[in-house]
């Protein structure tokens, strides 16, 4: 089975608004495992970049200026997603946004039944959150130490193994670096660290509070499971 994830980085938040799609990243999985094809590009948004969204992603107008605009890599990004699942963290915002874009070069928009929305997923499976991308990696111990500024590739490689958690969990073959042994071998499951006081609390019970429940404890019979303890 042929999925993409998939991520997009923005000049803002709306696109009625006239914000625009500055950054794809793409990241092919067949069957749960990398393939190790990839479709990264950057955008000119034929605008200016707010203050707002550089301080997310880092992308100024001046770097984006001699990229391509979105009509010259659509059919290329088409062809990448084909008619493939597309695993997007907060899909409507994603599919809101390339659907824009896509009607604005005259392209049908993509099906946004085709989205597997691992937002949705996270707060099903975490009904208490948060649920955020980075809240997630820190939730199943995945490194996301790179993650200074926002970048769609970057983070595909990160939603890649956190929807691998969401669906089931890890095995040690699956990894983001296909038929490499020692990346499989990294990849075994995490064990969180169990934290230890450095000294153990106190009893709470006072002396009468904990005679009173001896003495309850005596009526129980011999065989009462609290015998044991009051024999350690």
């Amino acid at each position: 089975m042929r999925e993409i994830i998939l991520d997009t980085e923005t000049t803002g938040l709306d696109p009625a608004r006239g914000d625009r799609v500055v950054e794809i990243g793409c990241i092919e999985l067949e069957n749960h495992l990398a393939t190790g094809r990839v479709h990264h590009v950057y955008i000119n948004p034929e605008r200016d970049m707010p203050e707002a969204a550089f301080r997310v992603h880092g992308l100024s107008q001046d770097m984006l200026r001699d990229k391509p605009v979105f009509a010259a890599i659509a059919a290329e990004f088409l062809e990448f997603i084909a008619d493939a699942p597309l695993v997007i963290h907060n899909a409507s915002f994603d599919i809101g946004f390339l659907n824009a874009e896509l009607e604005r070069a005259g392209h049908e928009p993509i099906d946004a039944g085709r989205a597997i929305d691992t937002l949705e997923m996270a707060r099903k499976k975490h009904p208490f959150g948060p649920n955020s991308l980075d809240a997630l990696c820190r939730r199943y111990g995945i490194d996301n130490s790179a993650r200074q500024l926002h970048g769609a590739l970057l983070d595909c490689e990160l939603l890649a193994e956190v929807y691998l958690e969401l669906i089931g969990g890890r095995q040690p073959a699956l990894t983001l670096e296909p038929n490499k042994p020692a990346a499989r071998q990294a990849q075994k499951t995490r064990r969180r660290k169990t934290l230890k006081r450095p000294r153990p609390l106190g009893a709470r019970l006072n002396q009468k509070e904990a005679s009173a429940h001896h003495e309850l404890t005596k009526t129980l019979g011999e065989n009462a499971i609290w015998n044991i303890y009051f024999k350690t």
